[in-house]
């Protein structure tokens, strides 16, 4: 974990490690998002569908749940 400090004008800076990690470069644009008490830094996606593939377990498998479920209804 790595500990970084506010500047007066609100800014951080993000540590090197994670801008090499990340490809974080001068004028890229990153997303802020916060969930109780955790801030979120996400490096902006060109295209955030296709880098959103695969980051989901294949197991278990919600759409065979709920196909499982429909069955159990019908039958009842």
């Amino acid at each position: 974990m790595e500990s970084v400090k506010v500047l007066n004008k609100g800014q951080i800076v993000i540590p090197a490690s994670i801008r090499k990690k990340y490809a974080i470069k001068p004028g890229n644009r990153i997303q802020m998002f916060e969930y109780g008490r955790l801030i979120y830094i996400i490096p902006h996606a060109d295209d955030p569908v296709s880098e959103a593939q695969g980051c989901l377990p294949a197991q278990p498998s919600l759409s065979e749940e709920l196909l499982a479920d429909r069955k159990r209804e019908l039958k009842d």
